[in-house]
């Protein structure tokens, strides 16, 4: 089997790193891919948004299988377009995908399913917001409606400062277009983690949990990233909440998708809050969460390409997934300034450094090969993951991993997993 990947992030790349394990797997492409994914797979140097030249590639190579790794292709319909074209593709549909698209339609979702999650209101001009905000107390979470890179969500803590935000949004401009409508939700508090599940149209099949950890600094400050650093499973998420989840959220998001004739098939991503055992979706998004893949999926022991197929043809009923026994912890290495403004470029150091990968794996998110040598090309650069029996083993080694490598400027969150230790003290 052909099977091409589309993305060039550290997501794509751990999809990638377990479709090559796959005996049905003859031939991987990935593009754009990075400086990781071209060691495991053949790069077409083709665009995510070039939608044309893909569709050409992989009616010419006559590719069996198409993996949708971001967002923006799935909302913009590139699954419409293959699907149309009579060709197998992963990932749901332009009208699937408005889950992560448009918070007004995924709150609007919920409450037609009575999926719980945070109240909200949604506002079309600066004024109502500002309006709506006095009336409320903090703190206050603000979305932008669109998509907005993982950095769409700010949190506030007085009415002054939400003005500032909203301004910031409407007038401004900070997220295009995608920030001129907004979600404005009660807070919830709990813990936060995420479950990705497979969906095949009707059937959903949970994979583990995870935790990522999105603020920029230890200790959970400063603005909220595309993420920092993820661990699966999260131990918050015990079976009983799982079961929550499946009969709570995913199977009655589902079912009200096929309610208004949407055939979703790809991954449903739910970010929660979990409180007292209780799960409310924070989020849903239509794809692989990044870096919750990269601590996921190293821990896969069933054939992904396998599971991929069965989700695009239908089959999943009674697919029982297998897991190794154990715990990953991923953390991501930034360039300095991230989320802000940041440098490309920089020459990455210790890349060389013998990883076992029943130990340790080493993802590629903003990196390239210039000169012969890998380089940062992103603000998120590398996703090091350690794997272990206890969640504690599996953060050491990553971190073991991590005082090997530099590049100018280099950052990251020290504080990974500690949040999932006490569960085990």
């Amino acid at each position: 089997m052909k099977v091409l990947v589309i993305g060039s992030g550290g997501r794509e790349h751990a999809i990638v790193y377990s479709l090559k394990k796959s005996a049905l797997v003859d031939r991987l492409f990935c593009t754009p891919g990075n400086a990781g994914t071209v060691e495991l797979a053949e790069n077409p140097g083709l665009a995510a948004d070039d939608f044309d030249s893909l569709l050409h590639f992989v009616k010419n190579e006559k590719i069996n299988l198409t993996v949708v790794g971001p967002e923006v292709p799935l909302v913009q319909g590139i699954s419409d377009l293959f699907a149309g074209h009579g060709l197998s593709v992963f990932g749901p549909s332009s009208e699937g995908a408005l889950i992560e698209g448009s918070k007004i339609f995924s709150k609007e979702l919920m409450k037609k399913s009575r999926i719980p999650t945070a109240d909200f209101s949604e506002f079309y001009d600066r004024f109502s917001a500002a309006k709506y905000i006095k009336s409320k107390k903090p703190p206050y979470v603000i979305k932008a409606d669109g998509l907005a890179g993982g950095k769409g969500v700010i949190i506030t803590k007085s009415a002054d400062e939400s003005e500032e935000v909203l301004s910031a949004m409407f007038e401004k401009k900070i997220f295009g277009e995608s920030g001129t409508k907004v979600v404005i939700e009660e807070f919830l508090k709990g813990e936060e983690a995420t479950v990705l599940a497979l969906c095949d149209g009707k059937n959903v099949v949970p994979l583990i949990s995870s935790q990522d950890h999105k603020p920029v600094y230890d200790g959970d400050k400063g603005p909220n990233t595309g993420g920092m650093g993820a661990i699966a499973p999260a131990p918050v998420v015990n079976e009983r909440v799982m079961d929550r989840v499946m009969d709570r959220i995913l199977n009655p998001l589902v079912h009200e998708l096929n309610r208004r004739n949407i055939v979703y098939r790809g991954i449903i991503y739910a970010g929660l809050m979990i409180s007292d055992e209780n799960p409310s979706v924070v989020e849903f998004n239509c794809r692989f969460g990044d870096p919750e893949a990269e601590a996921v999926l190293p821990l896969l022991d069933s054939d992904l390409c396998d599971l991929i197929f069965r989700a695009v043809n239908g089959e999943l009923k009674d697919v029982d997934i297998k897991w190794k026994h154990g715990f990953s912890c991923d953390v991501v290495l930034v360039s300095g300034g991230y989320p802000g403004k940041y440098e490309k470029g920089k020459e990455i150091s210790g890349l060389e450094k013998h990883v076992d990968d029943n130990e340790m794996v080493v993802f590629h998110s903003g990196t390239k090969v210039m000169g012969g040598r890998t380089v940062s090309n992103g603000g998120r650069v590398l996703n090091i993951v350690g794997l272990g029996k206890t969640l504690k083993t599996a953060m050491d080694r990553a971190y073991r991993l991590v005082n090997d490598i530099n590049f100018e400027n280099m950052f990251y969150r020290r504080d990974i997993g500690f949040r999932g230790l006490k569960y085990f003290s």
